[in-house]
């Protein structure tokens, strides 16, 4: 068991709001995922927290906590080509609002990990409140954080399985020494993301 952290449980009492968050902004290869989680006001556990903060071990044990308890919760994976035409942080962005308009009973307020938002369906600007570091501010963002992070690493290791050569289900996509050198070894995939990659692949790719 890690250190215990004292998360907000909302911003307003008695008011049905939903955590917002991402995983996979980082990485080469693979969808970014989002996440939107409303917890009950009395939620508590004593491990959660920004799931980039936690173990694997620990993320996994807190997913099905979050999802059995929350009132509401839904995850949406948000394409390679999506990430490529909008941009990965307007990608993310859609990844959230997409999860938001999902959750049944549906939030009258946002809590929205970040400082890059807006408004969308019936949520105007007065609906939902941007938050640097919510994930270890907000218990709904924290519970966000692990359920994006956890169902993003279980695609990635999914997709692992058909390009064993690039390492995913183990770095997840992200730019480690090992991908860079697969990819130059062996090219891009279809999971890999056109819109930007690291300078030291600029010479084989382009």
């Amino acid at each position: 068991m890690g250190k215990e952290v004292s998360l907000l449980p909302f911003l307003q009492h008695g008011r049905l709001e939903a955590g917002c968050d991402e995983a996979g902004r980082g990485p080469l290869a693979g969808p970014v995922h989002a996440a939107a989680v409303i917890l009950p006001e009395d939620f508590h556990h004593p491990l959660l927290n920004d799931s980039k903060q936690l173990s694997e071990k620990q993320r996994d044990l807190l997913r099905p906590i979050i999802e059995r308890e929350a009132v509401a919760w839904a995850v949406e994976a948000v394409s390679v080509e999506d990430i490529d035409r909008l941009n990965i942080l307007w990608a993310s962005v859609t990844g959230m609002q997409r999860a938001v308009l999902r959750l049944d009973p549906r939030p009258v307020f946002l809590l929205i990990d970040g400082n890059r938002f807006r408004p969308f369906g019936d949520y105007g600007f007065n609906d939902y409140r941007m938050v640097v570091h919510g994930d270890a501010t907000y218990a709904s963002i924290a519970a966000a954080s692990v359920l994006a992070k956890t169902h993003r690493d279980e695609f990635m290791r999914k997709i692992a399985a058909d390009y064993p050569e690039y390492g995913w289900d183990r770095n997840m996509g992200y730019p480690t020494p090992e991908h860079i050198e697969a990819i130059r070894r062996y090219g891009m995939t279809p999971w890999h993301r056109k819109s930007f990659h690291p300078k030291e692949l600029e010479p084989s790719l382009f």
